[in-house]
């Protein structure tokens, strides 16, 4: 499985045709406490750059986007019930959405780990 980090601070995890989205550890403690989150709904068609999920926290409300294009296959239903896991496990239970991708191509102008770490050191 390969993870991929986008400039506005989504990861994907990537195995085979499928991605998993969510936000960065970094993107989390920016946020504060998150209170809500609206994940899309099964089947929505998504295109790299589209607002695919809403985060609230007390501090503030965020657009989150798709890093990749494609459909998405399961919002993770437990954020409705407990969108503290955003807080506790962004970047694992936290996730948000999976997508069956539909050009793995796009997945070459994300930056991989190692180039996060250095992006987000620079902010």
């Amino acid at each position: 499985m390969s993870r991929y980090f986008t400039e506005d601070h989504e990861w994907i995890d990537v195995d085979g045709e499928i991605g998993t989205v969510g936000i960065s550890e970094y993107a989390q403690s920016q946020l504060g406490d998150i209170v809500f989150v609206d994940v899309p709904e099964e089947g929505k068609e998504l295109t790299k750059g589209d607002e695919a999920a809403v985060v609230e926290s007390v501090k503030a409300a965020s657009d989150v986007y798709a890093p990749a294009s494609g459909t998405v296959i399961e919002g993770n239903g437990a954020l409705a019930d407990d969108s503290s896991l955003v807080n506790s496990d962004a970047e694992g239970e936290g996730w948000f959405f999976r997508i069956t991708l539909s050009d793995p191509s796009e997945l070459d102008e994300l930056m991989d780990e190692r180039s996060y770490e250095a992006f987000v050191a620079k902010l």
